[in-house]
């Protein structure tokens, strides 16, 4: 499952947001019904993970983290207590709690950008400019290309 494109959408009074419906149909196409949100390991923003492919990044994580080193099982620790299990409402809803809107910077109006296997949720004003300037991103761009694959 691949997302992309970006859509604009507003969050009622109490957090909830309609999932733009292109990504709620690819979901659907891919029976993915419990998804899982947390912030974004920036801050920045929120990250929307269908359940198959937040439990694939748990995996790698874990894979990584030795059970006997503290520090690497409080990282592991911080990144799972800031996740939330959610499903849509019948009307394609899903609430975001409190907290994460407010670690986000997410008053009213968000969009979602698909991001690969995730979805990210932003607080519009924060994607109202380019994330990075042209030349910048051309640039950077043809550096990560170039890049030789490491074959492991």
């Amino acid at each position: 499952m691949r997302f992309l494109g970006n859509t604009e959408a507003k969050t009622d009074p109490k957090g909830r947001v309609f999932l733009p419906a292109v990504y709620r149909k690819q979901l659907q196409a891919a029976g993915e019904e419990v998804l899982v949100l947390r912030t974004d390991v920036h801050g920045k923003c929120l990250v929307l993970y269908p359940e198959s492919a937040w439990v694939k990044r748990l995996d790698d994580i874990s894979a990584k983290v030795s059970e006997w080193d503290e520090d690497e099982q409080m990282v592991l620790r911080e990144y799972m207590s800031k996740a939330e299990m959610l499903t849509l409402d019948s009307n394609g809803r899903f609430l975001i709690p409190k907290h994460l809107l407010a670690e986000a910077g997410i008053a009213q109006a968000v969009r979602f950008i698909g991001m690969n296997d995730r979805i990210e949720i932003w607080a519009l004003e924060k994607t109202e400019k380019p994330f990075m300037p042209q030349a910048d991103f051309a640039a950077k761009l043809k550096a990560i290309m170039s890049k030789t694959q490491e074959i492991g």
